[in-house]
């Protein structure tokens, strides 16, 4: 049985006293109660003190009667404030963050609004000497998760072993009218026609594979909340594959069928999982579905 001392809330921390021998990272996955992810990424961003001095190093061995402090708020947030970007995990290879709608992933033609470029501001205002290098994009009315890496080392480990590093990767989307199977496989080629629209093909037309495992959540005779979880990432992939079942995302202008009930692509990234390209750890990633999906099933 593993028992807290002296526990107790102050200023911006949690307050502990340690009453066994252990290293920092085992003692503070069996005494604070927040995720695994959490609790690395605010060791990581020096959130955890222990006897009043900044730790980030996992193996580091606690001793009865030491005092640990662990933040409440972290760093980067303090530091960075954006209507269209929040940060998620943050270390000195790589930055995680949740991408909100209207704003694309990096720069294209003469917009100027972009994840990229926000992160790059941040970067320079936080005295850090790296830019951010895109790896995956979301398009830019889709909102949830992606990672950008901090140096081209690592961009290079993320982007040519995506997916061997990416172990899950899923999103909620909804979809017009009642989805009928619960859950299923959608297997095709996809490719792009002059017009740069990607199309679908049963038969290897020259594109690529894209594998779609899909389960309905809930349902209405009018709309489908479905999960989907990629096997492959192609180029609107998702949207793509949910207008070929007849029911497209809602609020799709480019294969959707008018039905936009919440004036937004209703497509949203909410889970990534990978492999740390440098340091090996599994990285587990999960933000909450929006909440005006769920509202389309209570009204």
């Amino acid at each position: 049985m593993r028992v807290n001392l002296g526990y107790n809330r102050e200023g911006d921390y949690d307050h502990f006293v340690v009453d066994r021998e252990s290293q920092l990272l085992e003692w503070l996955l069996a005494n604070v109660k927040e995720s695994r992810t959490k609790i690395k990424a605010t060791l990581q961003g020096r959130g955890i003190k222990v006897n009043g001095k900044t730790v980030t190093q996992f193996d580091f061995i606690l001793t009865p009667g030491m005092k640990v402090a662990v933040s409440k708020t972290k760093r980067n947030q303090q530091s960075f404030k954006s209507r269209y970007v929040k940060i998620v995990y943050e270390d000195k290879w790589l930055i995680v963050v949740e991408k909100n709608t209207g704003i694309l992933s990096m720069a294209a033609g003469h917009s100027s609004l972009n994840v990229k470029c926000i992160l790059d501001d941040y970067f320079r205002k936080s005295r850090q000497k790296c830019t951010a290098h895109v790896v995956h994009r979301l398009d830019r009315d889709t909102s949830g998760l992606m990672v950008y890496a901090k140096d081209m080392e690592t961009e290079q480990i993320l982007e040519h072993n995506w997916h061997q590093v990416v172990y899950d990767r899923r999103y909620v989307a909804l979809l017009s009218g009642e989805m009928e199977p619960d859950e299923g496989t959608i297997r095709n080629w996809l490719k792009d026609n002059k017009a740069y629209v990607t199309y679908s093909s049963s038969v290897d037309n020259g594109g690529k594979l894209a594998i779609t495992h899909f389960h309905v959540l809930q349902r209405t005779t009018e709309h489908s909340l479905v999960e989907f979880r990629l096997e492959t990432g192609r180029k609107n992939q998702i949207r793509v594959h949910a207008a070929d079942m007849g029911h497209p995302v809602c609020g799709d202008t480019k294969y959707g069928n008018g039905d936009d009930p919440l004036h937004r692509l209703c497509l949203h990234a909410f889970l990534l999982c990978f492999t740390h390209p440098v340091t090996g750890e599994h990285m587990e990633f999960e933000t909450p579905f929006p909440t005006s999906f769920r509202m389309i099933f209570r009204r």
